[in-house]
């Protein structure tokens, strides 16, 4: 006789609920947070924090993660996890700011930022759901090829971004309302994204593959499909992530992207996204994704060495997997 393990059997209304309420204190503590570190920032430097510039700046340095960060909630909430994000921006911007690339002016570098995202995303889909990888050594392998292959585009050198089209979202004169563009496309990704995982089929597979891989298989879902699916996403928001980070510096540099995973990680992980998989909030990775930056823009507008901010972000992750876990075990009961 084979004895079988029962599936999970889905959350009553009850339990819907009280998750859904858990979420809502969750995201509050974290806008009391920014607000905090807003109240902060104004206490110790409010002419240079509260300008209208600074607060610019910091919308527009989170607009770059927080586009990365978006992609890598849905995976994290399948329960894998991207370590080449940071590699793939890098890749992709160096190989849209080539020469060749620039010929083709605004809608190249677009295109070619965006398709090298998604190929590199099409790679790591196949090996860990066809290829049968385990997600952290696929996108670890993904991460030294990237790294290695935009190095050897670039030679070690900075490439100038000499389309005009290009270089001029990055002004004050392309601000909508005050409102600069990269800010713009950051919103427009978060909307989608979070229609996409709270309202569409699309996201309630990616919950389920998250939850339990092999329920969801009985459950009639492709999950290989899907996951190929989440790593072609993933690369997508890298694509775009790349081509927001040369509209930003106006150049393609092998070293872009640095630490990207493992802030865009953290900050999906302080919002509320279960690292193990079943659960994921894009309002909550957003607003880590606003905490992260903020705390940066304060330290430096501060003169504090980064070492101590390191420290606190090292802290603040910490202090969010614990109560992931306290959360989880009261779920339970």
């Amino acid at each position: 006789m084979t004895l079988t393990t029962p599936a999970k059997s889905p959350p009553s209304d009850g339990r819907w609920s009280a998750l859904g309420l858990r979420a809502d204190v969750r995201n509050l503590s974290l806008l009391g947070v920014l607000v905090a570190l807003i109240a902060v920032g104004g206490l110790t430097r409010p002419a240079e924090f509260l300008a209208t510039s600074n607060l610019q700046l910091v919308l527009t340095q989170a607009s770059v993660i927080g586009v990365v960060t978006v992609g890598m909630t849905f995976v994290i909430t399948s329960g894998g996890i991207d370590l080449s994000v940071g590699a793939i921006v890098a890749l992709a911007s160096v190989w849209a700011t080539t020469v060749a690339t620039q010929e083709f002016g605004f809608a190249g570098i677009l295109f070619t930022a965006v398709a090298v995202g998604v190929g590199c995303g099409l790679v790591n889909g196949v090996l860990v759901a066809y290829g049968g990888m385990v997600p952290f050594i696929a996108t670890l392998a993904m991460l030294a090829s990237a790294r290695g292959l935009a190095l050897q585009i670039t030679d070690g050198r900075t490439q100038i971004v000499t389309v005009p089209s290009v270089l001029d979202l990055g002004i004050p004169d392309a601000y909508v309302l005050g409102i600069p563009p990269l800010v713009l496309v950051f919103a427009a990704v978060t909307v989608a994204g979070w229609l996409l995982l709270n309202r569409t089929t699309f996201g309630r597979r990616t919950i389920a593959v998250g939850g339990n891989p092999e329920a969801a298989r009985l459950a009639g879902i492709d999950v290989r499909r899907q996951r190929l699916f989440l790593y072609l996403l993933s690369g997508l928001c890298c694509g775009i992530a790349a081509f927001l980070l040369v509209v930003l510096s106006g150049s393609g540099q092998n070293t872009n992207g640095n630490l990207y995973e493992l802030d865009a990680i953290a900050a999906a992980i302080i919002g509320g996204t279960l690292l193990s998989g079943g659960r994921g909030t894009i309002v909550g990775s957003v607003l880590g994704v606003l905490v992260f930056t903020t705390i940066t823009n304060i330290f430096a507008l501060n003169n504090l060495q980064s070492d101590v901010q390191q420290i606190a972000k090292g802290a603040i992750i910490v202090a969010a997997v614990l109560i992931q876990r306290r959360t989880a075990r009261d779920g339970e009961t």
